[in-house]
């Protein structure tokens, strides 16, 4: 199968084109606007050739159709306020369409927008390839198995400091700092401020951490899909307490109208966050938190640890579209149509990409709603 990643030398493209150019199923095509930036690092790899695309361009479809591309990995985030078009031109060239996109909007909107199109074009579009949802979907299916209902899912994801970031990240999470976001709680939708009010999170193998609210698809699509009872809620927690308190500062400034945008500093903020890197390490992990009702109507809860060191957090959010990628390429036929990326992969998948990476993860049994709150003693 030919494989276009578009975005190909970024953070996340990058390393998707590194684990895809030794599957022998796949010819792989590393793309983005500059052409010798993807010619150099297409020539890094075992088989990969290099391809300029620009996205915005008015041949776009003509460019898939004569690379002979067959699947497309969208990279070039953030998704933030981003449209449909290069999933709209996927599907006029005939092409699968796979993206990272962690945009609530954009994942939450997405199959109502493109369904029919790619099932008339008899291929497969999936949206939120990531960590969020594809990921965080995985996790709630190993630890909710067979549970007659599920009352809370608390997530809360903690980059380690000194990891790759990029401006284009840093920007869309900005975005709705002071934002208010619809967050299902107490049983209802309320609107809850995104970043502000930042509480501790505890972590199996990480110390405790400030986590604070973002806005993700699993806020909007969790609450339905598993029939949650009382709360989904996702927090973000950054490993410099310092740090985390400056976003709320940040939050609290917009909410009360004294400055506007606080993505337009994101540029700013990501110069000067490097600053803190000596408070910081390289270790980084993510928390799935259930509570509810198991198979013998026992009131349960417990959580799924991950701990990626080394700075190799950056890796999982590529892992999910790297395995669609394999299957597509190895003959499996998906549905037509265009789908959320929700339990499309068992956890059990991801397992071979964490020990690559060194990567260790815990299932812990907790005592009942031991969720975010004040900073263990």
């Amino acid at each position: 199968m030919r494989v276009m990643v578009l975005g190909g030398y970024g953070n996340f493209g990058a390393r998707i084109c590194r684990a895809l150019s030794d599957d022998a199923n796949i010819e792989l095509l590393v793309a983005g606007r500059d052409g010798q930036r993807a010619a150099a690092f297409a020539g890094g790899l075992r088989a990969a050739q290099g391809a300029a695309i620009d996205l915005r361009g008015e041949q776009f479809v003509d460019a898939l159709r004569q690379h002979g591309v067959e699947l497309l990995i969208h990279t070039a985030g953030p998704f933030q306020g981003q449209d449909y078009s290069v999933a709209q031109a996927c599907a006029q060239a005939g092409v699968h369409y796979i993206d990272l996109a962690d945009g609530r909007r954009f994942v939450c909107d997405f199959a109502q927008s493109m369904h029919e199109p790619f099932v008339a074009a008899q291929r497969v579009a999936i949206t939120g390839a990531s960590t969020v949802p594809a990921l965080s979907s995985a996790v709630v299916d190993a630890l909710c198995e067979a549970w007659r209902s599920i009352d809370t899912l608390d997530i809360c994801i903690a980059p380690a400091q000194t990891a790759p970031r990029g401006v284009a990240t840093l920007r869309a999470v900005l975005s709705y700092c002071g934002v208010p976001l619809q967050v299902w709680l107490g049983g209802r939708w309320q609107a809850q401020m995104g970043w502000s009010r930042p509480k501790w999170v505890e972590f199996h193998r990480l110390q405790p951490r400030l986590g604070a609210l973002c806005d993700i698809p699993d806020l909007e699509l969790f609450p339905s899909y598993y029939a949650v009872r009382e709360r989904v809620e996702f927090l973000a927690a950054l490993e410099v307490s310092l740090t985390q308190r400056a976003f709320a500062v940040l939050a609290w400034l917009r909410q009360r109208g004294w400055i506007r945008e606080p993505s337009a500093w994101a540029g700013l903020l990501q110069g000067g966050s490097f600053a803190f890197d000596f408070l910081g390490s390289r270790l980084g992990g993510m928390v799935v938190r259930a509570r509810g009702v198991d198979r013998d109507g026992a009131q349960v809860q417990r959580a799924w640890h991950i701990a990626a060191d080394d700075d190799h957090g950056p890796e999982i959010p590529c892992m999910a579209a790297i395995l669609l990628a394999r299957r597509l390429a190895g003959g499996e036929r998906m549905p037509p149509g265009a789908y959320p990326c929700l339990s499309m992969h068992a956890l059990a998948d991801f397992a071979p990409e964490f020990a690559r990476w060194g990567m260790v993860t815990d299932v812990v049994e907790e005592a009942q709603d031991h969720a975010a709150g004040k900073k263990p003693s």
